[in-house]
């Protein structure tokens, strides 16, 4: 059984996220959503993070989402995780990515890294967009789950 570790701040999820995630649960036997935090955040912020992930992703069975707070090759080694799934829009992303694969592949031998582009409804969708737009009142609706546009609206996600 082969479990990939998809990991990200998710600040928020939104659709592109769950697009990589549903995609993944295709291919891989288990997919771990990893939301890292920092430590100098609140740790409730990661609890609302990880509880968004939850019900937008609610739909996918073999998907599991845990909160982290250590190097991401650490908790991929705690959670049985082989392969590290990224997602990839622009160039941009891909050698920003590929360097963090250079990274965890010294840090991890053995730890595979596979990338996923979006939909193209989706290559375009970006956690920073959507927080831009929710803080000058626009409609996010399409972009993230409805309880994510509530969250963002109740000024729960900064």
């Amino acid at each position: 059984m082969t479990t990939v570790l998809y990991p990200g701040t998710f600040n928020p999820i939104h659709n592109g996220h769950a697009d990589l995630v549903e995609r993944a649960a295709d291919i891989f036997d288990n997919v771990i959503v990893g939301i890292a935090t920092s430590p100098h955040k609140s740790p409730s912020v990661l609890e609302l993070r990880v509880k968004l992930a939850e019900e937008a992703l609610s739909h996918v069975s073999n998907v599991k989402v845990i909160g982290f707070n250590t190097l991401t090759v650490d908790f991929a080694r705690d959670v049985g995780a082989e392969v590290i799934l990224k997602g990839i829009r622009t160039v941009t992303d891909f050698e920003y990515e590929f360097q963090m694969l250079s990274m965890n592949r010294a840090l991890s031998p053995g730890l595979e890294t596979v990338f996923l582009a979006p939909s193209e409804e989706f290559s375009y969708i970006s956690s920073t967009l959507v927080r831009q737009i929710a803080s000058y009142g626009g409609d996010i609706s399409k972009f993230v789950h409805p309880a994510v546009a509530k969250a963002l609206s109740n000024g729960e996600i900064s």
